[in-house]
């Protein structure tokens, strides 16, 4: 049996009591006792994640943006400003997605992505392959020394200057998708991002490994409340975030998963996976799903892998929770083109055909309900 792998807080998640989970081979907190606490201090206040299971890399040489342009579906033109960044999908030859990733520019010949953990050793090689194959001659370094903690919620930017003083005037008029690189800090040189997955504002905070732990006490002693697997992923499904794995993977292009804004088309690039993705364009709809209730109660709870039955044809759930800030539950559907927000359809629920309707994505953004 392969021992699971530990990010450097593991000792810390364990002090805290925290219910700790195999995920994807990585020992990670689920949750330290309510996970909708945990959920509601995000939406409301702060609350931090220990996200260093996921790979930070970096890239330098003076071929690195001509690389990404051929790598990614999205297009690295977009990144002139320093500490600008750009989601987006990673695909193979047949248009089917390796991985969803955030990429950095800081310098023509400086790029940094930060990659999902369960494919960072895929991406690397898939990396090192496209980039021998291109001769690109860039130098890859997955880098191993850095954590990252996620601290999420209107308040958490604020209690980040808290801990970090001198990273405020860096960081203070920072726009969503920018980062910014802090040298003189308690915590040793930080990189911080404005790139979150819960549907608030927030910072990703990337440091030395070795102050991580505490970097983590001191916001705790601000009031952040530490933060599992749990209530991120219902707060990345109420905001209408794709979890690799589930939404998309391998086999499903990002054009079927609700990703297409995230595919440039427009300029003569070849990137990897174009030929497929306009030789087949969409075959599907990507939309969120409310089970409907009936005399006030709901029959059950969506789940990923529930048919979902509609006039044009069957689909399926691919995410589906129990929403803590609407209370009600929510999905994420694959389902046959013509369905459309507003339209009503019927999902396999154990031996029942339940009533859900069809809605637009996200459903919470900012602390506030979208869709209903």
């Amino acid at each position: 049996m392969t021992e699971l792998k530990r990010t450097p807080l593991n000792d810390t998640h364990r002090a805290l009591n925290a219910r700790m989970v195999d995920f994807g081979g990585w020992d990670m907190p689920v949750n330290y006792g309510s996970q909708i606490d945990e959920h509601r201090a995000v939406r409301t206040d702060a609350g931090m994640f220990d996200v260093s299971h996921m790979c930070v890399v970096d890239f330098a040489g003076a071929k690195a943006r001509a690389f990404f342009a051929h790598a990614l579906a999205n297009n690295v033109a977009k990144l002139t400003t320093p500490g600008k960044a750009l989601y987006s999908c990673m695909l193979n030859p047949e248009g089917g997605v390796i991985d969803d990733l955030i990429v950095y520019f800081f310098a023509d010949d400086q790029f940094r992505t930060v990659v999902n953990a369960g494919t960072a050793g895929k991406d690397l090689a898939w990396f090192e392959k496209l980039n021998a194959e291109g001769g690109f001659g860039l130098a890859i370094t997955p880098r191993r020394d850095l954590s990252i903690v996620a601290v999420q919620g209107p308040n958490a930017r604020e209690k980040v200057w808290q801990v970090a003083p001198s990273s405020r005037s860096a960081t203070e008029t920072l726009k969503p998708f920018n980062a910014a690189k802090v040298e003189a800090t308690p915590f040793g040189e930080l990189m911080i991002a404005r790139t979150g997955y819960t549907g608030e504002d927030g910072f990703e905070v990337v440091l030395p490994s070795a102050a991580v732990a505490e970097f983590w006490s001191a916001l705790q002693g601000q009031g952040v409340k530490p933060c599992g697997l749990g209530a991120r992923d219902t707060l990345r499904l109420e905001a209408g975030m794709n979890l690799y794995g589930q939404d998309m993977d391998e086999g499903v292009s990002p054009l079927d998963a609700g990703l297409a804004w995230t595919v440039d088309l427009k300029e003569p690039r070849d990137f990897v996976g174009r030929a497929a993705l306009e030789q087949n364009g969409a075959r599907s709809t990507f939309v969120g799903l409310i089970l409907q209730k009936e005399n006030g109660k709901a029959g059950g709870v969506l789940r990923a892998h529930q048919k979902v039955l509609t006039p044009h044809g069957e689909g399926e759930i691919t995410s589906g929770t129990f929403s803590p800030s609407m209370q009600e539950s929510i999905a994420f559907a694959r389902v046959p083109q013509g369905v459309q927000p507003g339209d009503l359809v019927q999902v396999q629920i154990r031996d029942k055909a339940l009533p859900a309707s069809v809605v637009k994505l996200p459903f919470v953004r900012n602390g506030k309900v979208l869709a209903a």
